[in-house]
């Protein structure tokens, strides 16, 4: 469509006929179509029953004059992107600086120069329309990320598993529509618990796109295990093809992911686990008074191919609190740009809870509180483990 040539609904509004006559002809004569108010009253009357690009609008009126209607169309959040122009004997700085900051769009004064209104008229007509352009783009636009969020959501399991004595929480709260952060949890075919918590670098629809592959790459490919193949085995496999896969196929995008992800024994307890490039998540063993950290051993998946991860091993204890998060925790800032700090974390774990769902719970409130009414700037994801079964 174009722009400059789009036929235009308009508003005449003046409480002289002679006046909406004259200013009517020249409308027509420009293509657009036409209809007419005597007062403020009306004019607001007929802009909330029918659709109109721009209005036409004299000052001096009774009942309600230009300056009232002018504030009160401006007021209203529907009809607020309605340009108008006062066309008006009144000539005086004063009233056009009042109009001005009342909103109007220009102010042409009687009598008026044909070729002077016909300017003002396309000119604000023009700027309505790549307005209204621009909402059409950003409607679309947010149907499109509504979509992509409901996908990337589907990526996310719908419930964790709940093996007997080992009760699991995770969250994931994304700074945009769509993040980076990812958990996954799901119970292995020899009955061993996998789970992963990782954070794709960049935030938004690139970073989504990137979650998506390596959440597949990762749930994939420690499914495919070996017959005999042993849990941390199984990990470097995943880990070593997951990163290699990125860093060669998508070596342009320079797209990287740090990730934890681990197996777990139920029956035993013992935990192997490959933490690359995460942050550090931490274990509080039942009756201590601070939690170890489970620090990286090697680079995010997707940076250099070839780097080899190896797996690490502990065991988990009926008491014992593990806590796995992405750096967006600890830093989130405040309105004053201090972030949650380490040093919260570490003291959320030790929050009195009787399930990982109330201590994730609890961390989600003290980390409301700490950010207040600032937008997030990253995505933050939490998983949970609280074994009750001895290993």
């Amino acid at each position: 469509m174009n722009l400059s040539t789009a036929a235009a609904h308009v508003l005449i509004v003046d409480d002289l006929e002679v006046n909406r006559d004259l200013l009517a002809r020249r409308v027509q004569r420009l293509g657009h179509s036409i209809a007419f108010a005597a007062s403020g009253r009306e004019a607001l009357e007929r802009l909330r029953a029918a659709r109109f690009d721009l209005v036409l609008l004299d000052i001096t009126m009774p009942d309600m004059d230009g300056y009232e209607a002018l504030a009160q169309i401006k007021a209203d959040p529907l009809l607020a992107p309605i340009p108008v122009v006062m066309v008006t004997a009144i000539d005086g700085v004063d009233s056009v600086v009042r109009c001005l900051e009342l909103g109007a769009e220009d102010y042409i004064t009687k009598p008026f120069n044909p070729v002077v209104l016909r300017a003002r008229i396309e000119s604000s007509l023009n700027k309505k329309r790549v307005a209204d352009l621009n909402a059409r783009l950003l409607q679309s636009l947010s149907r499109e990320m509504a979509i992509a969020q409901r996908i990337q959501l589907g990526f996310l399991p719908d419930s964790l598993p709940q093996l007997p004595g080992w009760p699991m929480a995770a969250v994931c709260v994304p700074a945009k529509q769509v993040g980076g952060d990812f958990f996954d949890a799901w119970v292995l075919e020899d009955g061993l618990l996998a789970f992963t918590v990782a954070d794709v670098c960049d935030k938004g629809v690139g970073a989504a796109l990137y979650m998506a592959l390596f959440r597949s790459l990762l749930r994939i490919s420690l499914q495919q295990a070996q017959p005999g193949q042993a849990a941390a085995q199984r990990l470097e496999r995943a880990v070593a093809f997951t990163n290699d896969y990125v860093a060669t196929v998508h070596a342009r995008d320079n797209m990287f992911a740090t990730v934890f992800t681990a197996i777990v024994d139920p029956a035993t307890g013992q935990m192997d686990y490959i933490n690359a490039g995460h942050d550090a998540p931490l274990l509080l063993r039942r009756g201590a008074v601070e939690a170890e950290r489970l620090p990286p051993q090697g680079l995010a998946l997707g940076m250099m191919a070839g780097h080899a991860h190896r797996a690490c091993r502990t065991r988990l204890s009926a008491g014992d609190r593990l806590l796995v998060f992405s750096d967006g925790l600890p830093e989130a800032l405040s309105p004053q740009n201090q972030d949650f700090g380490g040093e919260r974390v570490s003291a959320a774990i030790t929050h009195p809870a009787d399930s990982p769902q109330a201590l994730l719970a609890s961390l989600q409130d003290a980390l409301a509180l700490h950010v207040g009414n600032r937008d997030p700037h990253d995505d933050v994801t939490l998983l949970c483990l609280f074994p009750t079964a001895s290993g």
